[in-house]
């Protein structure tokens, strides 16, 4: 057996011992990539401002966040994984999109990562490294299929801040990695799934056939939360039945 197979026997997706802050995490992807790294064997603390239990997190502000990871590393004694999962959507064209909603969405989406991000990057330096994972979209890579400059503006700024930081950091064991899910059923994409002509028109751009669920966004993101992905940073990762490939 091989060194590469003998650690594989051991668990090269064991999250046994780690922290994970899970931004969004009451619902939907954020839901299903917390449960998931709760499973592999994480303590998990989730920050959302409209949680299932527990006390609520304002991604976009600053103070709250210091204290939420205060404590979240007072508790478990340290932060080691992060997922950036945090979002807002206001589906207009740009015509008509409203100052406050794109400022809301760009702060939600954008403005929320680099908060988390950089907070948490001491924690994750203090235990010699850690792994960040944002949750971007292939609307942060592509034009999309309908009108939502906003949410494409912030998750395309998501992408570049992913690579920036996974250089920026690199030096201090920090690896930083997106996913860029498809069009996923969730509250957020409600007004997509419930109109079976819209629907058509996603499928249409799904080679695959299929659309993924959260757990298929989870699992790639505790594949690059994991050991598995070590020598994995500045990626993004999608998670879209074949959309990005047409």
């Amino acid at each position: 057996m091989s060194h590469r197979e003998d650690e594989t026997a051991r668990g090269l997706f064991s999250l046994d011992n780690k922290t994970a802050v899970v931004t969004g995490g009451a619902r939907g992807i954020g839901a299903a990539a917390a449960r998931m790294l709760e499973q592999a064997g994480a303590r998990v603390a989730i920050f959302d401002v409209d949680p299932i239990e527990g006390p609520g997190v304002d991604v976009t502000s600053e103070s709250a966040l210091e204290d939420a990871f205060a404590r979240t590393a007072a508790q478990f004694g340290g932060v080691d994984i992060l997922v950036n999962n945090a979002g807002r959507v206001a589906r207009q064209p740009a015509t008509e999109l409203p100052l406050d909603d794109w400022q809301s969405v760009i702060a939600v989406n954008l403005t929320a990562t680099f908060l988390c991000s950089r907070i948490a990057h001491p924690y994750m330096k203090a235990r010699g490294g850690g792994s960040i994972v944002n949750v971007a979209s292939i609307m942060g890579l592509s034009g999309g299929l309908f009108p939502n400059a906003s949410y494409q503006a912030a998750k395309g700024g998501v992408v570049n801040l992913t690579r920036a930081l996974a250089l920026e950091w690199a030096a201090d064991g920090i690896r930083v990695n997106a996913v860029a899910p498809t069009f996923v059923n969730t509250g957020m994409t409600h007004a997509i799934f419930s109109n079976p002509e819209i629907l058509d028109t996603v499928m249409r751009h799904t080679p695959l056939g299929r659309l993924p669920d959260t757990d298929d966004v989870a699992a790639a993101i505790l594949f690059l939360a994991s050991d598995a992905a070590r020598a994995v940073t500045g990626i993004v990762l999608p998670v879209d039945s074949g959309y990005l490939a047409r």
